[in-house]
């Protein structure tokens, strides 16, 4: 199933429990996200993917400063440690009545910010750890914790969100961050006997600061045609799933009128998207990537997207919807998010850390904010959501074109790579 290395089994292990802690406090959190976004209005959806926007604008720049200025085993603990007090600052805040409605506004945007970091920063680590052909391998397997995590998330919020409102589970997220945090100090005593593990040239543990200025991950992005590739890849990714979000929203604000069952509908498409991304996970992912390649495994998003969008332009129904959403982010989730990390296997330790956090955080929240407007104006303008979603389909297949360009452009990047040292 899993072609596992000796010196690999304890590495594994850490990686799988410390993406099911991130994902399950993430999922725990989202629909309530969900929520909130549709009770805020959702006229008004724009303005908050306009406000997470410029929240990246300020984050990135500080998340820059503090990985250029101490090594992985201070800055990687500081980033989750950080989310989870902020966690623990909401708690209290929800409690203050008049100040509810602001307070979910900013909820909203805080979440939208904290998933991408807290992700973005564990495939960075993942992508330190391992080398191109592990993670082939395993990044499979190692995104299975992940939806695992995700799987049990939304389930206890499915339970739980009608009898004791969404309050209560920002602690179960806040303490399943700071276990995430002990994985991370676990896994750095692993990392030179992962990387001897390793069947190709890769570079060794180094727990030195990275360096660089604060905006080093711009210049850096902006040096690399490889990265920009693998930035407008994003684009193009948070393109399809900002539109997807707002046809969501839109249909499903008409179908419930209730907001405790709008949570219980996001939380049952989470627990289904996850049920079937594990079982792809475990059973299929490594062997498609490794057979196929990244670049077609990149590309399998962008298809499932063009033919999922075709059948939404023909019936923009809560049932194609729901069917849309599972098989796309399922597909997502399974096999094209871990090849694209695979993507960062053969770049800088600096890149890895902080131009991959600009594309992960700042590319993909200013193309959120970019469609989000850009939705609003064509829904202003008389456009529906079919004719929204047909004209979406040209441009998931320019997206599939642009990910098997990278995947060869990766495989270049490997033959280019100097050959391991003998032992």
């Amino acid at each position: 199933m899993i072609e596992v290395r000796p010196g690999e089994r304890r590495a594994l292990v850490l990686s799988f429990l410390y993406f099911f802690a991130l994902l399950c406090g993430y999922y725990v959190l989202r629909p309530v996200r969900e929520e909130m976004g549709i009770a805020g209005g959702v006229r008004n959806l724009h303005w908050l993917f306009t406000a997470t926007f410029l929240a990246m604008v300020v984050a990135v720049p500080i998340y820059g400063w503090v990985a250029a200025r101490w090594p992985r085993r201070v800055f990687l603990p500081v980033v989750y440690r950080f989310f989870a007090a902020c966690l623990l600052v909401f708690l209290v805040l929800f409690q203050w009545d008049e100040a509810k409605p602001h307070v979910a506004r900013a909820f909203f945007v805080w979440v939208s910010l904290f998933n991408l970091f807290i992700v973005s920063v564990f495939w960075s680590f993942m992508a330190d750890l391992y080398s191109s052909g592990q993670g082939k391998r395993l990044f499979g397997f190692i995104a299975a914790g992940g939806t695992i995590g995700a799987l049990t998330g939304p389930a206890i919020t499915a339970v739980f969100a009608v009898p004791l409102g969404p309050v209560p589970l920002l602690i179960l997220s806040a303490a399943l961050l700071e276990a995430a945090t002990w994985c991370i100090r676990a896994l750095l005593g692993e990392a030179d006997k992962v990387r001897t593990e390793a069947s190709e040239a890769g570079a060794p543990s180094d727990e030195r600061p990275i360096g660089g200025g604060m905006l080093a991950g711009v210049t850096l992005l902006l040096r690399s045609p490889y990265l920009l590739g693998i930035a407008l890849y994003i684009l193009l990714h948070t393109t399809a799933s900002t539109i997807l979000y707002f046809e969501q929203a839109h249909i499903v604000s008409r179908t419930f009128t209730d907001a405790g069952e709008r949570t219980r509908v996001f939380a049952l498409i989470d627990f289904s998207v996850n049920a079937l991304t594990v079982l792809t996970q475990l059973f299929l992912t490594g062997r498609f990537v490794a057979r196929a390649g990244v670049g077609w495994a990149a590309a399998l998003l962008p298809l499932v997207g063009a033919v999922g969008f075709l059948a939404l332009a023909l019936s923009p129904t809560l049932a194609v919807l729901a069917i849309f959403q599972v098989v796309r982010r399922a597909g997502d989730y399974a096999v094209s998010r871990p090849a694209r990390e695979v993507f960062y296997t053969t770049v800088t330790q600096e890149e890895r850390y902080k131009a991959k956090n600009v594309i992960d955080t700042l590319i993909y929240r200013g193309g959120d904010a970019a469609i989000a407007w850009a939705f609003e104006g064509l829904t202003a303008a008389g456009m529906g959501i079919a004719a929204i979603a047909a004209a979406a389909v040209p441009l998931a297949l320019g997206w599939a074109a642009l990910a098997l360009g990278l995947g060869r452009g990766h495989e270049r990047r490997i033959g280019a790579q100097p050959a391991p040292a003998p032992a």
